[in-house]
């Protein structure tokens, strides 16, 4: 007998995999495919941690599960290259963004073929390659053919460090993500992408993909389609000395239009300086500059306290000439609607809490509730209100809107909270826009054929300063000259970002090698759309939309045959690392969790709580001490990150335990949805159980060897060529059964402990068939490839264990021949009994006076009623 020893075994076969390329496809016409999709990385300097691994785990079981099913299976890799991290490397080390880039990559790429995952690496793909970014200029110049790519002035967020336009995700409680600077709003000029446009589509579309409902509904609430009206409230000329304006705003609640009683602007709206009152525009000024340092989610957040100024103006609300006071305030955002609402404080709690605070009125038009306590949003009568009066909700919206188009005072509209596409970055890393700026004013795409367009080599990369990006600075790149008509040009200086890469890189590992387009159509064809999607949560709104919407206009051109790209997505859970915690008093005397909690309130207000990584704890007796002082510390599960010191790098896991023992812990975790934390010691127990298998089957040969370490492995002496019968027979089947049941449903953990149980099972018997062995090893496979090579290996077989089919099972085996049923008399149980599982109900009331200890509680009694569930429960009702 020998010791499993993964770090031998895994070498081994990866070098296998790699020379034989196992996992490279082709598209194979008549053979059912299945194209499985991991989110790829952007390739950071600190390279994999456990965290990240989980998902591409996932996705090699289902891809390895597929194959042995007779699937042709689709896995591939890249990197998503571009973007601010690399580049502000680059500005800070004055090494160029690709050569960071590729080391990085290197990282990622030996990490990935350290754990095993079958992808074919033919495919890979560098959204830095200029042979990637050729097509994806090439896609952008079909947006801007059909209308949808345009440049505009829009209000973005600033960052003058960093010198370039930050997404929202990016920005921060006003500032960076990425450094932490400070971030202002302004209005630039940017490129930008019509998904509004597509809003319907991108909406409709949701209903026909086997997402999950948080994801679909997460999208849904990002497009935001709401039905209403815009009205027209006019500027009340007295309060701005004559001024002739109006705003408009959008409401969903025209019913309530009796109700507003002020309106508030949004401080980017272009009437803030015209209609405010002198006496007032320091202060309004001062506000409006506020607002530019805060991101649109800080302004949007519902539970933050809202704030406003007053404008010293005047609106009229067009339903009763009610003159009502225009603030501005930052909840208001320019990006959505018309920038400007009608306030209802009466039913709108947003509203409520910012009358309240600074004392505006608040009029009831709605029957129901207690509007001195908060906002009624139910249903109910229509009152002060009106031709509206009495009528309900539905009947006055439908009413109200009538009137104000007869009136011209306002119009039914639908509206979404989805804005255009914000498209360009002031970077010098990112895709090259394929667009020329004549000096005759006239703005020109480049033809097709002088794509790719590449990034000019250059040695410096900090930003201009004045809002522009880094290639503008790069004079003989910059100026240029229109091929068509020979008039001097400038190139345009923005670049794409990120996003731009991710969107479609899906397609491109269809045909990765293809310089003529960018995939072949009947590639296209047989392998999209994606069938399985697994990555991060970060990535469930954006990504997905952005994606959706460029492979919808894709459609629209005929370049794809499916409206959407991918039919079932996953978000994996995060795996959160662990940290410690003690608490210190001021003397600096050491406490753990029993001691803090046991002091006073006020001796609890002056402690000192104490985070520590885990690579500061000791441990004594599995507890984990402080490094110094024999207190237990509290244990933290929290997001990996540096900071926190919780980050668990993989190739530390891998060179102590085995790629196959860290693939089958995480898969063991929980589902695969779930946030889970990590377990420095867990991965010890799945060790184990491999070494129970490994024990199992091997044994050494030691007629040769000089010692047990040079011994070569052999099959155990136990494993014997018959058809497995009776109970073995049964358990494989189940076994069978459950596993594949639960695989292709993504339920891996409980597919492991089947695997499990099955394991514990044949160590009960004298003998264990090869068809049991052979079976459990190729169920092994997809979980822990490396170690279900080696056994398939030393069970005599040629061929590697990826290219053997899955084995099948009898549904008639797996069903039990008898069940062990409750026996309840007045409904508390009094017994148990094991009887046929097709037993009918005669049989298992026999059965149940049969035995001793039920039959004592009936004799003698007055069985009025029997209650029978077959299979689960007897209920014995008798007299009292």
């Amino acid at each position: 007998m020998t010791d499993y020893r993964p770090n031998q075994i895994e070498s081994k076969w990866q070098a296998y995999w790699e020379n034989n390329e196992t996992f490279r496809v082709e598209a194979q016409p008549g053979k059912p495919k299945y194209y499985v999709l991991d989110m790829f990385p952007y390739p950071s300097g600190s390279g994999l941690h456990v965290g990240h691994v989980e998902g591409y785990t996932a996705t090699d079981i289902v891809a390895r599960f597929k194959r042995a099913r007779g699937f042709n299976v689709l896995h591939p890799m890249g990197w998503d290259a571009f973007g601010l991290p690399a580049e502000q490397y680059a500005i800070q080390t004055g090494t160029h963004p690709s050569v960071k880039t590729a080391e990085n990559i290197a990282t990622f790429k030996r990490q990935l073929k350290a754990l095993g995952f079958s992808y074919d690496w033919s495919r890979e793909i560098n959204t830095t390659d200029p042979g990637y970014y050729k097509w994806t200029q090439w896609i952008f110049l079909q947006l801007y053919k059909k209308g949808l790519a345009y440049v505009a002035e829009v209000p973005v967020n600033w960052c003058p460090a960093l010198g370039t336009v930050l997404a929202n995700e990016e920005v921060i409680d006003g500032k960076s993500e990425r450094g932490g600077h400070p971030v202002v709003r302004k209005p630039m000029r940017q490129w930008m992408l019509a998904i509004t446009k597509y809003a319907d589509r991108l909406l409709d579309d949701l209903d026909d993909l086997n997402w999950p409902d948080h994801l679909s509904d997460m999208q849904r609430h990002w497009i935001g389609k709401s039905r209403g009206a815009e009205v027209d409230f006019k500027v009340d000329p007295d309060s701005t000395g004559g001024l002739d304006a109006n705003v408009r705003v959008f409401t969903t609640r025209p019913d309530t239009l009796f109700g507003a009683t002020y309106m508030v602007l949004s401080p980017e709206h272009p009437l803030v300086d015209t209609i405010t009152a002198d006496a007032r525009k320091a202060e309004v000024q001062a506000y409006c500059t506020a607002a530019a340092t805060k991101s649109e989610l800080e302004r949007s957040e519902l539970q933050k306290d809202k704030t406003g100024v007053f404008t010293g103006a005047y609106a009229i609300n067009p339903v009763n000439d009610e003159k009502i006071p225009i603030w501005v305030a930052d909840y208001v955002l320019i990006s959505y609607g018309t920038g400007a609402i009608m306030a209802v404080p009466a039913h709108d709690q947003r509203d409520f809490e910012f009358a309240t605070k600074y004392d505006i009125a608040i009029r009831q038009v709605i029957s129901g509730g207690d509007i001195a306590e908060e906002a009624y949003s139910g249903d109910g009568e229509l009152v002060n209100s009106g031709q509206l009066n009495g009528l309900s909700v539905a009947e006055a919206k439908e009413k109200i809107t009538a009137w104000l188009e007869a009136e011209g005072k306002g119009a039914a509209t639908i509206n979404y909270k989805l804005r255009d596409w914000l498209f360009s970055r002031q970077r010098y890393w990112g895709e090259p826009f394929p667009i020329i700026h004549r000096e005759d004013g006239e703005t020109v795409a480049l033809p097709e054929e002088q794509l790719p367009l590449r990034l000019p080599e250059v040695e410096a990369y900090h930003p201009s300063g004045t809002g522009e990006s880094p290639l503008a600075t790069i004079e003989d790149w910059v100026n240029t000259v229109d091929a068509d008509t020979g008039i001097a040009a400038r190139r345009e200086t923005n670049t794409m970002p990120q996003w731009a890469g991710s969107c479609w890189y899906y397609l491109r590992y269809l045909d990765p090698k293809n310089d003529e387009e960018p995939w072949a159509q009947d590639k296209e064809k047989y392998w999209m759309p994606v069938d399985l999607y697994v990555g991060g949560a970060e990535h469930a709104v954006l990504h997905l939309l952005y994606a959706r919407f460029w492979h919808k206009v894709l459609y629209d051109i005929g370049v794809v045959s499916t409206k959407e790209p991918f039919e079932r997505v996953v978000n994996q859970g995060m795996i959160l690392g662990r940290t410690y915690r003690y608490w210190e008093k001021a003397d600096g005397t050491v406490l753990d969790k029993a001691g803090a909690d046991a002091l006073s309130d006020d001796e609890q207000d002056s402690l000192k709580e104490v985070v520590i990584a885990p690579a500061d704890v000791r441990w004594a007796d599995d507890a984990p001490m402080h490094p110094e002082h024999d207190i237990v510390l509290d244990q933290l599960s929290e997001k990996m990150s540096k900071s926190r010191g919780n980050v668990v790098n993989p190739d530390d896991v891998i060179q102590e335990y085995g790629a196959d023992s860290l693939r089958l812990y995480e898969m063991f975790l929980g589902p695969l949805e779930q946030t889970k934390p990590w377990d420095p010691r867990g991965v010890n127990g799945v060790h184990r159980f491999l070494s129970r298998i490994w024990r199992l089957v091997v044994e050494k040969d030691m007629s040769e060897a000089e010692d047990a370490a040079q011994a070569e492995p052999k099959l155990s002496s136990h494993i014997l060529d018959f058809e497995p019968t009776g109970d073995e027979l049964k358990e494989l089947h189940k076994t069978i059964m459950q596993v594949s049941e639960h695989t292709e449903a993504l339920r891996f953990n409980t597919a492991i402990a089947q695997m499990m149980a099955f394991v514990n099972f044949l160590y009960k018997l004298d003998d264990v068939s090869r068809q049991s062995v052979e079976s459990l090893v190729i169920m092994l496979s997809p979980f822990a490839p490396h170690i279900a090579e080696e056994i398939w290996s030393i069970l005599g077989h040629d061929a590697s264990i990826s290219l053997a089919e899955w084995p099948d099972y009898d549904e008639s085996l797996t069903r039990e021949d008898s069940v062990e049923m409750a026996v309840q008399i007045m409904g508390k149980v009094r017994g148990t009994i094991e009887v046929p599982v097709d037993a009918d109900q005669d049989t298992v009331v026999a059965a149940a006076h049969a035995d001793e200890n039920i039959a004592r509680y009936l004799d003698g009694q007055q069985i009025r009623k029997i209650i029978y569930v077959p299979g689960r429960i007897l209920n014995f009702v008798i007299s009292k």
